[in-house]
């Protein structure tokens, strides 16, 4: 396959444990399973991503990991797909910066008072930058974690229904994440028939990110 343009998703918000790096890993792992050649840079002092890439087994397609922990670098120069998982209580400072590499800005948002505050707060603060304003990055919302039939559950809905941007996907609360991310895996990669029944919710945010259909023109400087 011919080398294809650089496309990059940031994954964050300032609110920690909302799911951001459990995100950024499933992305990287359909991105590299398509064939691209993909580079997950952690931005996060935990350095998740990274350890999660540590475990990932012997023959799993192929992701590369960068230690942004400190302060942003290069990327290969053969990079076709970045995913950036954004660090926790991310300054205005951090998101500029880490706004002007991206394509796709992807918020996860977890049902609960605080989290709603904290994505309503980080979207107001991504609305200054000026490449947002202008509507030069795309922005989608992940409702994660959800438990279907709860309180908290409906109350996210209503919290959604007076926002922008759209919600791109829902992702049911499980334990199978954590469980296969204790071996670098991901539910797009295990075969069961479980995990294929979550791995179908991810399909509306992977066809937002392309998976092949790499955005053309430059992308412009976030102000």
């Amino acid at each position: 396959m011919a080398k294809s343009e650089l496309l990059s998703v940031l994954v964050g918000n300032i609110k920690g444990g909302c799911g951001k790096t459990t995100i950024a890993t499933h992305i990287a792992s359909a991105f590299a399973a398509s064939g691209y050649a993909t580079v997950l840079a952690d931005c996060d002092r935990q350095r998740s991503s990274l350890h999660w890439l540590e475990r990932r087994p012997e023959g799993a397609p192929t992701v590369s990991g960068l230690d942004w922990s400190k302060v942003a670098g290069k990327t290969p120069e053969d990079t076709e797909r970045l995913v950036i998982d954004a660090p926790a209580a991310m300054r205005h400072r951090d998101a500029k910066e880490l706004v002007g590499l991206a394509d796709f800005i992807i918020v996860p948002v977890l049902p609960s008072l605080f989290d709603e505050d904290a994505t309503a707060y980080f979207l107001r603060k991504l609305g200054e930058i000026k490449a947002v304003r202008k509507q030069k990055r795309a922005i989608a919302l992940v409702a994660n974690r959800i438990r279907l039939g709860t309180n908290a559950a409906e109350e996210l809905e209503h919290y959604f229904e007076k926002r922008e941007p759209r919600v791109i996907a829902r992702l049911r609360d499980s334990q199978i994440y954590p469980a296969l991310s204790k071996s670098g895996m991901t539910v797009f990669e295990d075969g069961s028939a479980r995990a294929r029944a979550y791995a179908a919710e991810w399909q509306p945010l992977l066809g937002l990110v392309g998976l092949g259909a790499p955005r053309t023109g430059k992308r412009q400087a976030a102000e």
